[in-house]
């Protein structure tokens, strides 16, 4: 038998809606997942395939080194991290948005805007593309605090409801981009497991909505 197809996913809402998928896809896999978010691994011998659990941002890391053939990641991270991979497949899950936000009523400091985000690169693309200069502050938890103590004037992070910014007094100012989960894979397992992932690609495209 040939070495199993190891599929690196993010716990979580993504790993949900994508397992979702491959079941729907006919992919012979256990429908009850008994305690997922303590297990690092989970081996399919039915599908010969392997399941990675990781970070979302750790997922385009596994794929572009190899010890992961394809993974699900999010177009948010992708665009973060430009990572060698090549991408296969929207799967349309996971839909939000990155964008934007502040305290109501506010305009960026004309001296020296400062913009707090997770996604630095991300955000001073977007500021570029628009003739803006802003100093980025890169930061990894609790964001939304950021406007609200004189840190930054906005804040670009994912949004998917727009709840989260509600309940902190903050107002979205601008769409950056639309993100959704994709199909990603290492260019060299791509070349040498290609009948199986195009085959898995095929299968999950008449599934995406």
């Amino acid at each position: 038998m040939s070495s199993p197809l190891t599929i690196a996913m993010p716990k979580g809402r993504i790993f949900d809606e994508a397992y979702e998928l491959l079941l729907k896809a006919g992919f012979n896999l256990p429908t009850k997942m008994d305690d997922v978010s303590r297990k690092l691994m989970l081996e399919m011998p039915e599908e010969n395939m392997r399941i990675i659990l990781s970070k979302p941002m750790d997922v385009p890391t596994y794929v572009e080194y190899g010890v992961a053939d394809i993974g699900i990641a999010g177009k948010d991270t992708l665009l973060e991290q430009h990572r060698k991979v090549h991408e296969l497949l929207d799967l349309k899950i996971s839909k939000c948005r990155i964008a934007s936000a502040g305290l109501p009523n506010t305009e960026l400091n004309e001296i020296a805007p400062r913009i707090a985000t997770k996604y630095p690169n991300v955000a001073s693309a977007y500021y570029r593309e628009k003739g803006e200069q802003v100093e980025i502050i890169g930061l990894n938890g609790s964001i939304e605090l950021a406007p609200m103590i004189g840190l930054a004037d906005r804040i670009v992070d994912i949004v998917s409801t727009g709840q989260t910014l509600k309940e902190n007094g903050l107002v979205e100012y601008e769409q950056i981009t639309e993100v959704s989960s994709r199909l990603i894979a290492n260019p060299a397992s791509y070349r040498m497991k290609n009948e199986r992932i195009v085959d898995l690609v095929k299968r999950l495209k008449n599934c995406v909505n």
